[in-house]
């Protein structure tokens, strides 16, 4: 039997929860009134790269959500540089009422003034929540008094002296910076709804591991993987090939923070290696690009940086040969270029049949007459070293998180967030990716990556032991396919770039995605794939940093595509000119922000300094964006639905 297409097994269930018609009832009208709520927040961040103290910032600050919210509340009732200090205050609570302690003689008379002022602002994010939602939020040991203080009747004169006894009591207890220290978090906490990192948390910067500690107490999140990320889960899945780019990149940027303090994973064995094999060797070529670590590495050590960097550039080289000769179907042979080498005559021979000089010819671990077999020694290397990756405890819960939280891409709220392309032909068709004995392309082609990607870590039987090196070998071609959605490129040029001076041997011609996705029937095509459709939807992107400097924009294809890497990370901020993109989804529409590079937490919280920040777009929504309008709200109208087919079944006596 079914009531309103509800079968009455269904509604019996559903009955466990809702035992009475007044309950369901009850539930009904909580529904109905969090539908007309506006949306939550949110806050869109990509390509990280392991700049945490930039990223923990505009997390803190919501991408001046919070400057502006405090600036709604004063406005030029306060002084400006009262309002900086109460934005860092809920930025960095903990440090700064440090300052205020050396700063305030009498700082009991200090607290209710801040108290205040906190509570409001508070009030302020919490306004589009229901108190329920809020209550949520709250740390449990001052929940009940941070709700009633923001329920505060100004006008109760009865009522504003029990506020005032609140705060005295607060202050003669001794708990006033815990309640302030919990005031701030809380704020930062309701400011935003949702955070969407829309991919490459990992590499360049020193503190990728803190960033995913980061995560992994945030409140509501996702991932869209990028191709850093997809290396480093290859490595932590056990793919040898993708464990070498790991560390090739890691040294490449002297970024071993994340590596050794992060991780722990131990590069003795392979520092021991290198100083052997390459002790006389200036690895010129092979120096690390210090930029911002200059300061932390003397000469030897960034000598044995570019000796370990040299060593495994060359396992690298032969562990891809391995893969690309297990899967001809990559298409990848090109790449396999350590037999094209001439030693005796100083020479390469590229894929465009010519012949170029080498910049290094010391290579005493590659055998001329077998150049892709690793000795003796690289294979202990390799072995020890995926040990490390494997049993990384640290690690392997942040590879979790990026499974648990993450995929390819995602559609929300008519948004769809993927980090860098959907690969295209000339003729603007969707290109084909052959997997197996089948060809996917578009939308068919994230879902079947994403199936493969969560394959490679789920444990497997003997039986499916084939199709699970398939997978950790599949998550390397990710990383540098050219096909690949990570990356879209015609090669990954690595071994160019390091031994042959012509520039122009380095050159990774783009997809065609790249070409097309500034035209706006491209971008519409694409949504529609994804099932996405009206004027209010749009690609959000990374990969790609955007060059400001040289007056490249973020907004594409009439406003249908938006880049958000404009470079967080140092090593592209002098190709940039800016420090990055994040965006601002609220119940009004879209706010594209350009972030000025962040200086530091220490002088952050000294000197006030929020991140110089500037509105690059604000884009109205067609109408008032509210609950109802959302993802979210198709659930819960979903829920009203079957809870009304509840209440006739219990008005009909059915249950």
């Amino acid at each position: 039997m079914k009531i309103k297409n509800y079968s009455l097994e269904y509604l019996q269930l559903l009955a466990e929860k809702f035992p009475s018609a007044v309950e369901a009832a009850t539930e009904i009208i909580n529904l109905e009134a969090i539908l007309s709520l506006p949306k939550g927040t949110e806050h869109f961040l990509a390509d990280i790269h392991g700049e945490y103290e930039a990223f923990d910032h505009v997390l803190k600050n919501a991408s001046g959500s919070i400057k502006r919210k405090v600036d709604e509340l004063f406005g030029a009732y306060v002084r400006q540089d009262e309002k900086r200090e109460l934005c860092t205050l809920i930025y960095y609570p903990k440090e700064m009422l440090e300052q205020v302690h050396r700063r305030e003689e009498n700082i009991e008379e200090w607290y209710p003034v801040i108290l205040n002022k906190l509570i409001q602002v508070c009030k302020k994010v919490s306004e589009k929540y229901t108190r329920s939602k809020v209550r949520k939020s709250l740390p449990k040991q001052y929940s009940y008094i941070i709700q009633e203080l923001l329920h505060e009747d100004a006008g109760n004169d009865h009522k504003s002296a029990y506020y005032h006894s609140i705060f005295k009591s607060i202050i003669e207890t001794g708990k006033a910076e815990d309640f302030i220290i919990a005031l701030c978090q809380t704020i930062q906490r309701l400011v935003i709804d949702h955070l969407h990192v829309v991919g490459d948390i990992y590499d360049r910067g020193p503190g990728a591991h803190h960033v995913m500690d980061t995560l992994s107490k945030y409140h509501n999140f996702d991932i869209q993987w990028g191709n850093h990320d997809m290396l480093w889960m290859g490595a932590a899945c056990g793919n040898a090939a993708s464990m070498a780019n790991v560390l090739r990149v890691s040294l490449r940027y002297a970024n071993l923070n994340t590596l050794e303090e992060g991780y722990g994973i131990n590069l003795l064995p392979l520092a021991r290696f290198a100083m052997e094999t390459y002790a006389n060797d200036e690895c010129k070529v092979f120096r690390p690009k210090l930029g911002s670590a200059d300061k932390l590495y003397d000469e030897n050590s960034a000598y044995l940086i570019a000796q370990m960097h040299k060593a495994i550039s060359v396992i690298q080289f032969k562990l891809e040969h391995e893969i690309i000769s297990r899967h001809p179907e990559y298409g990848m042979e090109d790449r396999n270029l350590l037999h094209k080498m001439d030693l005796a005559a100083k020479t390469i021979t590229l894929p465009d049949g010519k012949s170029y000089p080498l910049l290094d010819t010391n290579f005493p671990t590659i055998d001329p007459k077998d150049p892709y077999k690793l000795s003796d020694k690289e294979k202990e290397i390799v072995e020890r070293l995926l040990i490390n990756f494997r049993h990384s405890e640290k690690l392997q819960k942040h590879i979790d998180i990026l499974y648990k939280h993450g995929s390819m891409y995602l559609s929300y709220n008519g948004n769809l967030l993927y980090h860098a392309s959907i690969p295209m032909n000339e003729d603007k068709t969707f290109r084909a990716l052959r997997i197996g004995k089948t060809s996917y392309s578009g939308k068919a082609l994230y879902d079947k990556i994403d199936s493969i990607v969560r394959e490679a870590r789920v444990s497997s039987s003997v039986a499916k032991k084939k199709e699970k090196q398939m997978a950790i070998d599949f998550m390397w071609y990710l990383w540098c396919g050219p096909d690949s959605p990570l990356f879209d490129k015609s090669a990954m040029t690595t071994l160019e770039r390091y031994l042959v001076e012509d520039k122009a041997t380095h050159h990774e011609q783009k997809g065609y995605y790249f070409v097309y996705r500034k035209e706006e029937e491209v971008c519409i095509k694409i949504l529609e794939e994804f099932g996405l459709s009206g004027p209010d939807s749009h690609i959000i992107n990374g990969h790609v940093p955007v060059k400001a400097v040289k007056g490249e924009q973020p907004i594409q294809a009439g406003g249908r595509m938006m880049l958000i890497d404009g470079g967080f990370s140092k090593a592209y901020q002098k190709s940039t000119g800016i420090a990055g993109y994040t965006l601002i989804f609220n119940s009004h529409g879209l706010h594209l922000i350009q972030h000025e590079p962040f200086c530091s937490t220490q002088r952050a919280i000294e000197k006030m300094e929020d991140i110089q920040s500037s509105t690059v777009l604000k884009a109205a929504s067609s109408h008032r964006i509210y609950v109802r309008d959302t993802d979210n709200g198709k659930v819960l109208r979903s829920q009203i639905d079957a809870l009304k087919a509840l209440l006739e079944a219990y008005k009909y006596g059915k249950i």
